[in-house]
Formats: C-alpha cells, structure tokens, sequence
C-alpha cells in the first residue's frame, strides 16, 4: 500500500467550506465498515517507485484528492437527532512511502476489505488508499480504493486512465509494455482538473429550482408518505439492516445489446426507456404496481461554453432523483426517463428541506444505469478494470444495470431475508428473462451461463483477482 501523509493546505480557510448534500447524509452515519468502493486494474511491469510516483501526479492533478471532511465542531453540542454539520478542507500531500499490508498468505480480498474499511472512511486523512497485489506469475494488479465522499463510478475511470497515463500506457501502447510520457503519448492530460469542492460550491449559487420542479418533488413526497420509494414486493423484517445478498447476472453478451439496441431504436426510443418498459412490465406481472424508483443521475453537466468541465474530474457527481412510470409503452418509458433526469437536474438539498433532508426508508428501492460504452473516459481494453465491492449492512434493494463492451450485466443488492430472497430474485430473474426475451431466438444471452445467476452472500463476483499477498 502507498500511504500519504498530508497537511492543512497554506492559506486555506481554518473553517473550511460547506460539504455537498450527499457528503454531508453520508459522512453524517459516521465511520463505518463499507463506506468505500474501488477499482482493480492490471498495470505494467515497473517497479514501486514509478508506481508511486504515478500515483502522486495522480493526486497533484486531482483537487478532490486534496480534500478530507471534518465535523463541524457545532454538531458535537447539537441536540440528539440534528443533522450532522460536515465541511470540506483542502489539504496537501507531504510525502508517501510503501507499506506492507498482510503476511502473504491471506486472501488479498480479505486483505483490502479490512484495509479499506479502516482507511477508505468519510473522515480519514486522506481517505483514500492505492494498493499493489503481486501475482505468482510476476504480473501486478493496482487497486484504488476511496470513500464514496470523494468518488463515484465515473471517477473510478478516470483514475485508472489517470494512473495508466502517468505510467506511460494508452490506449495504443497496451498494458504488457510501458513507455515514457510524452509530447507524442496516446494519452494527454491537462495537468490539473477542478476539484468536487468548487462543483459544491457552483451548486450553491445556482438559481432556485422553477415552482414545477418543487410541485413534482411535492407531489413523489406526497405519494410515498413523506418516504423514498420502496421496493414494491415484501422484504420482511427490515426494521434494521441486514447482512446483504448480492446477484451479478451477465444478461446478454455485445451481440444481444447490439440486438437490444436495434429494438429500441425501432421503437423510437434509447436503450434505457425500452429497459424501463421490461421494469414496468414485471411490476404488473408480479401485481407491484407502477415502477417508483430512486434513480441516480450525473451531475456532471458544465456550463455553458464548458460542457466538458467536469468531465476528468474526481468527485460524488451524482444526485438522486425518481424515475415513476406505469405505462409500458416505450415512448411513455422515455417520457419517464426525461422527466426523472429534469428531476435531477437541480440540486436536492433545497428541494427536500422540507422533509429534513432525504428521509431514512428502509427497504428503499434505487435503480442505477451504467452504461460505460458511453462515458468520455477511454482505458485500454487489456487493463481489465473491474468494480471491488465492500460488504455491507442493508435495509433496501439497490439494482445496477451495467453495460461495457463485452454485454449487460444486472448486479442486485438487498437484505438477506427469506421473504427478500424470494421476491427480489423472483424480481430480477423476470427482469432477465423479458430483456432477453426482446432479442431471443436470434441472440441469446452470454452462453447462457445460468451459474452466474446464484445468490452470493457477503461477496460479489466483482472481486480482486489472484489470491496472492499485497505490496504496500
């Protein structure tokens, strides 16, 4: 592992400045397992000290990986129940040094999950880690693990881009050899990028969202109790979170998405929509009603004349909003899909202050879209990045469509109850079998590989690879 150590940043404000809305709900459940997520990715054959080096510039070029959290002093004298006061400080790197992690002999997934657990938290100084695994055939695998405060998905890919590019690799050169950055590189980088912090800080000095948004906020409020929409089926006792269950299904492989699409497109409609109609579809065959999701969406959208502003910036780009729908016709599901994205497209602190900021709901039902063919971050094909997952507790049921070059693959998450076991994977085994069915006989589904479908306890199948011992 290499460990940075930091320092308040010269000049900068003693009082630091106000977190996001989504830091300050994350940071505010305190230091916990599981509040990190991560990225493994092959590296070339050089050795630590360009490595480290690499990861440095990394960290010089990111403002956000020169930030940490803190608790506002305030919150330590606020009464039971107050929202937890966070700020943000800008920090500097002071130096950083290689440091073994385990005996060799331990499962390095085992490894990095106590690793980040202990370090990767919402107020760790700095709260983020980069690991290297050493594999018996001489081969490296980098592994990056950060709070959620400080990343998103989106941000994964940039650093692992980032790290290739220090590293001399691009799309062109491949994993295998490595060469010198240079004028000529397959890949250039501005030498630094705006941080999350003046994202937050933008976001502030936006203009209050039109009374129709806040009506439609109103209106979800409304519908749902004062609650965040559920999932529509039972989840048993989820009266405090339970130990999670994982399912990873490979959906359809790139010739079935490549028919998917085709689907859509005489439809007249995008991919998501024409997903967002199956949804609906199950829901009515399992007498769940109208889809009612949380439903993530970037916010990553620069100004105009810098569209691209925030685009290889690290950070929690990510807002909620709630996509409803309860026709299954596609262009009713696009219509759907727009509006949840103008939902989103404001910030969100404003408009659920009303209920005290977003209302805790056990068994909340979210639904994200991935679709990484479509990001602005190209990383070479031979890397292999692959999402590392920490284990947690869990009251909701959190479904992930993600999409990459090699297919579609549905990941679920949701409490190990036996009535959640039953409906969620009743749930998403239709979910597979109608988007299937779109494209079915003609295309079918990545070979099958119906071994893929399994519950997995605690674990996912988007592990690090290699069980051999971790240098640090």
């Amino acid at each position: 592992m290499f460990e940075t150590t930091v320092a308040p940043a010269p000049g900068a404000h003693p009082d630091g400045h106000a977190a996001s809305f989504d830091q300050s709900m994350h940071a505010g459940a305190g230091t916990r397992p599981g509040s990190w997520l991560a990225v493994s990715f092959c590296i070339p054959p050089v050795g630590l000290g360009r490595i480290g080096d690499a990861w440095r510039r990394v960290i010089d070029r990111h403002g956000t990986l020169r930030t940490v959290l803190t608790q506002d002093p305030a919150s330590r004298s606020a009464p039971p129940g107050s929202p937890t006061l966070v700020r943000t400080h800008d920090i500097i790197v002071t130096g950083g040094q290689w440091r073994r992690v385990g005996d060799g002999s331990e499962d390095p997934r085992k490894v990095l999950r106590e690793l980040f657990d202990a370090t990767c938290e919402p107020f760790g100084l700095p709260s983020y880690r980069m690991t290297v695994v050493a594999h018996d055939d001489g081969t490296r695998t980098a592994v990056i693990g950060l709070d959620h405060c400080h990343g998103d998905a989106w941000s994964l890919l940039v650093l692992v881009r980032d790290m290739l590019a220090f590293l001399g690799v691009g799309e062109e050169a491949g994993v295998g050899r490595s060469t010198e950055l240079s004028a000529d590189s397959p890949v250039r980088l501005r030498p630094s990028v705006p941080s999350f912090a003046d994202h937050t800080r933008e976001l502030e000095r936006r203009p209050t969202a039109p009374d129709e948004v806040r009506n439609r906020w109103a209106r979800i409020m409304a519908d749902g109790g004062g609650l965040m929409p559920r999932f529509p089926l039972t989840l048993g006792d989820v009266s405090a979170p339970r130990d999670e269950v994982v399912e990873v299904v490979d959906v359809l492989d790139a010739d079935g998405v490549a028919a998917l699409e085709s689907v859509a497109h005489d439809a007249g409609v995008r991919l998501l929509p024409l997903a967002v109609s199956v949804l609906v579809q199950v829901n009515h065959l399992m007498d769940a009603g109208p889809l009612r999701a949380v439903f993530p969406v970037h916010s990553r959208r620069g100004p105009e004349g810098d569209r691209r502003k925030w685009a290889d910036s690290v950070g929690w780009f990510i807002t909620n909003s709630v996509l409803e729908c309860d026709s299954a016709d596609p262009l009713d599901c696009d219509a759907a899909v727009s509006d949840a994205i103008g939902l989103g497209s404001h910030p969100l602190e404003p408009l659920l202050r009303p209920w005290g900021g977003m209302p805790k709901t056990p068994g909340m039902f979210a639904l994200s879209w991935l679709d990484n063919r479509r990001l602005p971050v190209q990383v070479p094909a031979e890397a292999h990045p692959q999402h590392v997952s920490a284990w947690i507790r869990t009251d909701g049921v959190m479904a992930w469509f993600v999409l990459n070059s090699d297919g579609m693959r549905l990941r679920v998450r949701y409490p190990q109850t036996p009535e959640a076991c039953e409906t969620v994977g009743s749930w998403s085994r239709l979910v597979v079998e109608r988007l299937r069915a779109l494209v079915e006989p003609s295309v079918g589904a990545s070979g099958g590989r119906e071994d893929a479908t399994g519950t997995v306890p605690g674990a996912t199948t988007e592990t690090v690879p290699g069980t051999d011992g971790l240098l640090l």
